[in-house]
């Protein structure tokens, strides 16, 4: 007969062997997990286009911002933190992005975004280089899971114009 520790021990590593198993489950589940949100960015106006006294231009617009965003939420989703840039290239940076406007989403009920809205942040570009640009704005969401790695995702429009004189 075995005794009651070498029981024990048994009892123990069987219970950890399992609880790893399912941990490991749980967490290729998550990773199998598809989404396909729906986005839809619209500028409606330009409100306002100016040069501002230190020789920058400055954008306001008039966003419709529509987004369905439930497919991201999953067992293991905390939260998620979705913005839309305005991204465009000029001589000196290849690359510019512009936060106009940003929103955290903690429950699966309120992923399903609605909005009519100016631009949160400035549109300000470091010099005039604003006048008759070509840019794409673009939705990006980050998605924060209760365990495991943060996973991000984005919907481009692209192809947007901005005018050739101030306003």
């Amino acid at each position: 007969m075995h005794s009651f520790m070498f029981r024990a021990n048994a009892v123990l590593t069987f219970g950890v062997t399992v609880l790893a198993l399912l941990c490991c489950l749980a967490s290729v589940s998550d990773n199998l997990h598809h989404a396909k949100p729906s986005v839809d960015l619209q500028i409606l106006r330009v409100e306002s286009f100016q040069r501002l006294p230190n020789g920058n231009d400055e954008v306001k617009l008039v966003l419709n911002i529509t987004a369905d965003l439930q497919s991201l939420f999953t067992w293991n989703t905390k939260q998620l933190f979705v913005f839309v840039a305005a991204e465009y290239a000029t001589p000196k940076n290849v690359l510019n992005q512009i936060s106009l406007w940003d929103t955290i989403v903690e429950r699966k009920e309120n992923a399903t975004i609605a909005q009519l809205t100016r631009n949160k942040y400035s549109f300000v570009d470091q010099g005039n280089n604003l006048r008759g640009l070509n840019f794409n704005l673009t939705m990006y969401w980050n998605v924060m899971p209760l365990t495991g790695a943060m996973y991000t995702g984005k919907t481009v429009v692209p192809g947007l114009r901005l005018p050739q004189q101030y306003r």
